[in-house]
């Protein structure tokens, strides 16, 4: 099965009620453990790549080890770019083979936001890619993205609607309270679900994404603290408020610093336990290891999109 896009697997998503996962990928550790993951539960996949992980890696490596995933697995896999900052970077994604991109221009005045989303949008879609755009700005740090609280917005919901009807985006990220990174909230987590809500009553099967979803699971940040870490007081989203988003309409949820969290916390208690080994191979192992089941719990008790493959 190629690489495919997200309008199928969305389409599906909506009308069951559950999201599909977009894992940031960097290495070949964290690819592997995702779609072993996704196999076990027999799940569609979303494997996206941001900026930092294109610096990183190196786009040609990060999309052969994709590509690899691919026939491995069989698996409908959408390789997509995460926080594309402007057209040419999106247009180079779609010309090396990605099957979607996001272009984030939420920065930028409505108007200044819609004729770059439309024109990505044109020429992704002459080139059979898929879109997605980010209309209000998500507070936290991420890579490239870093938003101060005082300049997040959420979005509105009517101006949702008019967005997604002048720029023909195939899919919309919104800001109703979730962030990036592992500082989420400072006191009770709250979504705004009441918006979600009248955004989707005016985006009738419209797929909606959820960035800054990492719920920041606490066994992973203790692990860390425990073997020589610093990540005092960090929360995420709980993850019973990623489970009733799926219900309204978001189809896609982005899942980041569980990946980071999950792989550091397992490294550093294998190198902390083990201090004579120096073969890489001992503790990247653990590290996909604690990825894999990780995304094997996302998949099935919190996105409900295991078995639908």
């Amino acid at each position: 099965m190629p690489l495919v896009t997200s309008t199928e697997i969305f389409k599906k998503a909506y009308q069951g009620n559950y999201a599909i996962g977009a894992f940031n990928v960097n290495n070949m550790e964290i690819i592997q453990g995702i779609v072993e993951a996704a196999k076990e539960e027999r799940s569609p996949l979303i494997l996206q790549v941001s900026a930092g992980a294109r610096k990183y890696a190196n786009p040609i490596y990060l999309k052969k080890l994709v590509e690899a995933a691919v026939k491995d697995s069989d698996l409908p896999i959408v390789l997509h770019l995460d926080h594309g900052e402007d057209f040419e970077i999106c247009k180079q994604c779609i010309d090396d083979g990605f099957t979607s991109v996001m272009i984030d221009a939420s920065h930028h005045p409505f108007e200044e936001n819609i004729a770059i989303t439309k024109k990505v949008v044109d020429y992704a879609h002459s080139k059979g890619v898929v879109v997605e755009a980010e209309l209000g700005r998500l507070a936290g740090v991420e890579d490239a993205v870093n938003v101060s609280e005082k300049d997040a917005t959420y979005t509105v919901p009517q101006q949702a609607a008019e967005f997604v009807e002048r720029t023909g985006v195939d899919s919309l990220a919104i800001a109703i309270g979730t962030s990036h990174g592992a500082y989420k909230f400072k006191g009770e987590p709250e979504l705004d679900f009441e918006r979600l809500k009248e955004i989707q009553k005016l985006l009738p099967n419209f797929p909606l994404v959820l960035h800054g979803a990492s719920t920041v699971l606490p066994e992973f940040v203790d692990l860390c603290n425990e073997y020589g870490g610093d990540i005092p007081g960090a929360q995420g989203v709980p993850e019973e408020m990623i489970s009733k988003a799926a219900k309204l309409g978001v189809c896609k949820v982005n899942i980041d610093t569980d990946l980071r969290l999950a792989m550091t916390g397992a490294i550093r208690k294998q190198i902390a336990e083990n201090p004579k080994n120096f073969d890489p191979r001992k503790y990247l192992g653990e590290g996909r290891t604690a990825i894999k089941e990780m995304v094997k719990h996302k998949i099935k008790d919190v996105l409900g999109c295991d078995q639908t493959v």
